[in-house]
């Protein structure tokens, strides 16, 4: 297999931060809406901007549930959040065997850099795109694409890791090989319908589909 960069998403991709976001958006809706939502419910915001999701609910809101949201999320994120099972030993050894490595995310830096600290992966990646960084959020191919210019990358021999329909639908649109995770929240099945090349059941299988003697 002829790749040489693979770009990852990063929440419930690299790292575990689920609980986290539902805790936010229940303390959100709770404040900002007059019903509670079933977790169901709130699932199907994981993945998109908070704009978008947001939007659905109440567009004359957006803006406060927004900070809201923000403000939960911040307070509370060490509390919750960690890397998912062989993902820093995965991630370090790709590095160690001379794959260029990136991130690209729906997520806004400041909380980027605070989940890349926390779990030991900042110093993992030569890339990190998030939404302060791109005019359009994935699904649109920019990130990717924007991330592949800082790289010196070409989509042929580059693949996207992500949990969610818009990393799959965002590699599809760039041009990219794709990789579901079997972990994702919204579940392996539904991830499966975006037809991903691939299906990894943890990180570390990522090694194996290389087909490199790389020791995790």
């Amino acid at each position: 297999m002829n790749i040489r960069t693979i770009l990852f998403d990063l929440d419930g991709t690299l790292i575990d931060t689920n609980e986290l976001i539902i805790a936010s958006f229940e303390h959100t809706l709770a404040i900002h809406t007059d019903r509670s939502y079933a977790r169901e419910e709130i699932v199907e915001f994981i993945g998109p901007p908070l704009k978008d999701s947001f939007e659905t609910i109440n567009a004359n809101q957006v803006d406060q549930m927004i900070e809201t949201y923000r403000e939960h999320n911040l307070s509370h994120h060490d509390d919750y959040v960690t890397a998912y099972p062989t993902v820093v030993e995965t991630i370090y050894a790709l590095k160690q065997a001379g794959y260029k490595l990136g991130v690209v995310t729906t997520k806004m830096r400041k909380t980027v850099n605070m989940g890349l600290q926390l779990t030991g992966l900042q110093k993992a990646f030569d890339v990190v795109i998030t939404l302060d960084d791109v005019t359009h959020a994935k699904p649109h191919p920019e990130p990717i694409l924007t991330a592949l210019t800082a790289l010196d990358g070409n989509a042929a021999s580059t693949i996207m890791v992500g949990d969610n329909y818009h990393d799959i639908e965002a590699g599809q649109n760039a041009g990219t090989r794709t990789a579901g995770v079997a972990w994702s929240i919204k579940g392996k099945s539904k991830l499966e319908s975006y037809k991903p090349d691939y299906m990894l059941e943890q990180m570390s299988d990522l090694i194996t589909l290389l087909g490199e003697e790389i020791h995790a």
